[in-house]
């Protein structure tokens, strides 16, 4: 697709939104890749819950409470996402007036096969690492210390033949609350305050999901 994208995208009609347009809402599946033509998009946090997706012609007055990163077009808009065939892991209003063309999922996803295999394999693992990052500084900015310790659990977790979750804690603790953004010590209190509440237990090495279901509540996933 990438060699022909010009030809590609100009097959679909292209829309003019006003600035300040919710074109992507986090968790939210889109159903289409957006191709921004022109102007610059905000991704972030947005600070009302109720960040509505529009169709391009309503305006979202919601400001985004944290800021992490800008697309300006020409460029595909959370393509990650689109690639993976996942909901948007971020907010995405227009800060200026956005020209953007929508493709089908379907349709974008089909203009990938054309791709050797090798290819499309590298395309994926990169999708896959910068999705990772995107909800690593997603969970950062809008997550406390439990939340993101929580999710990290969950995330890193095992079943084993006994059918008991565990995760092992294969790194330093600093280098798990560095990933976390948070301090070592704050890292040891979560942990010590999971203990407490009964959803985690062990100690050491081994850290074992009691309560998986607390966990995800607590993460918010």
């Amino acid at each position: 697709m990438f060699a022909s994208q010009s030809a590609f995208v100009s097959t679909y009609p292209a829309q003019s939104v006003p600035s300040g347009t919710a074109l992507l809402k986090r968790g939210v599946a889109a159903g289409v890749a957006v191709f921004i033509e022109s102007g610059r998009v905000v991704l972030g946090v947005a600070s009302a819950a109720d960040l509505a997706l529009t169709d391009g012609d309503a305006d979202a007055a919601q400001a985004m409470e944290h800021q992490f990163g800008v697309v300006e077009g020409p460029a595909w808009l959370e393509a990650n996402a689109a690639v993976l065939d996942l909901p948007s892991a971020v907010d995405a209003v227009a800060e200026t007036t956005v020209v953007l063309r929508r493709v089908p999922l379907d349709a974008f996803r089909a203009s990938l096969n054309g791709s050797t295999l090798a290819a499309l394999a590298i395309l994926n693992d990169v999708a896959r690492a910068h999705r990772q990052q995107i909800e690593l500084a997603v969970s950062r900015l809008s997550k406390d210390a439990e939340a993101r310790c929580a999710e990290w659990l969950l995330r890193h977790a095992e079943s084993t033949d006994k059918g008991v979750c565990s995760v092992k804690l294969q790194q330093r603790k600093r280098l798990i609350a560095a990933q976390l953004g948070i301090a070592p010590e704050t890292l040891s209190r979560v942990l010590r305050h999971l203990r407490e509440r009964s959803l985690i237990s062990g100690s050491g090495r081994i850290v074992n999901l009691v309560d998986p279901g607390g966990l995800r509540s607590l993460a918010g996933v």
